[in-house]
């Protein structure tokens, strides 16, 4: 049966329409590769600078707009694991009859800022797309700058946080002295900030098909404290328990920066307490870096090749 014959069978064709010979090969398959997605949502970022630009202030003077305290709001969570780390200090100092050690006070404030930002990511990129649908419903972009955007905006609020912590807290009150290890301290919050900005690429995604992912993640904020050595040093958890707790990527680089500031510690060497306890090795810190760059690029993909059905899902 020729073509127009075929036609008149099954109806008029319709102006324009593409009829396939059907003794013709199939079309060949269109096979997208992980790194032309990658350089796809590369491309994408540097278009979209200046909407990640506006985006990031808006989502920083929402949070300051008509608020009593200000920038003191970046402090909050940083005071608050502070001062409640003082307190159950105190309490289990006292339970074993000894007083609470300077350097492990100093470490806790250390840990505070960064645990508090790695929260208010989570917290702030999960609703993320679900917050912006007429955003994503109506015109196009990439949908990857909004979780994008609230992580920028929560690293102005801990890059304030930050600031006061170390000027207020740890050089004053606690005798921290510069040295040379701090040069690894931009490292570790790099790896903080993409294992931070991958966890928010992937919460967001699964928040949009998932609505209950948010309240997971609540969860997670809520007892996450418990499993991630913030209030208590990882030596207190013992040598069967401490590995477990390194588990938690978050957990290398949060005692990563208790060594480098307090202990003035070369992270590339193993440290081990008096008792003969390992709590580092150099190994966590890779492992904290294969999390942060290896779950960037997963997430990223997971992400982009399921933002087309975004518009659908909202």
């Amino acid at each position: 049966m020729d073509l127009a014959t075929q036609a008149s069978v099954e109806g008029p064709l319709r102006e324009g329409a593409y009829v396939r010979d059907p003794n013709s090969a199939p079309p060949p398959l269109i096979r997208r590769s992980a790194l032309g997605d990658l350089r796809q949502i590369a491309l994408d970022f540097a278009k979209s600078k200046d909407l990640i630009y506006q985006l990031t202030l808006r989502d920083i003077r929402v949070r300051y707009k008509q608020a009593a305290f200000g920038f003191a709001w970046a402090l909050l969570l940083p005071a608050a694991v502070i001062m409640a780390g003082m307190v159950i200090r105190y309490a289990v100092a006292y339970s074993n009859g000894r007083g609470m050690q300077t350097s492990a006070l100093a470490g806790m404030a250390v840990k505070a800022v960064p645990w508090a930002f790695f929260v208010g990511c989570l917290n702030t990129s999960t609703p993320s797309l679900v917050a912006n649908m007429s955003l994503v419903t109506k015109i196009y972009f990439p949908r990857e700058v909004l979780p994008l955007s609230t992580v920028l905006a929560q690293t102005f609020d801990s890059s304030i946080g930050l600031l006061l912590v170390s000027l207020t807290l740890c050089v004053p009150f606690f005798g921290v002295t510069p040295s040379i290890q701090l040069l690894w301290v931009p490292v570790l919050l790099l790896l903080l900030w993409l294992l931070a900005l991958g966890a928010g690429l992937f919460l967001a995604c699964a928040n949009l098909f998932f609505r209950d992912v948010k309240y997971l993640v609540q969860v997670f904020v809520t007892f996450g404290i418990f499993i991630t050595p913030v209030i208590l040093d990882i030596s207190a958890y013992g040598p069967k328990i401490a590995p477990y707790m390194m588990l938690n990527p978050v957990s290398p680089i949060l005692e990563g920066l208790v060594l480098t500031i307090v202990a003035h510690h070369n992270l590339l060497d193993p440290f081990v307490t008096r008792t003969g306890f390992e709590t580092w090795h150099p190994w966590y810190l890779a492992y904290s870096a294969l999390w942060a760059v290896g779950g960037l690029l997963l997430s990223s993909l997971f992400f982009h090749r399921s933002e087309r059905r975004f518009a659908e899902i909202v």
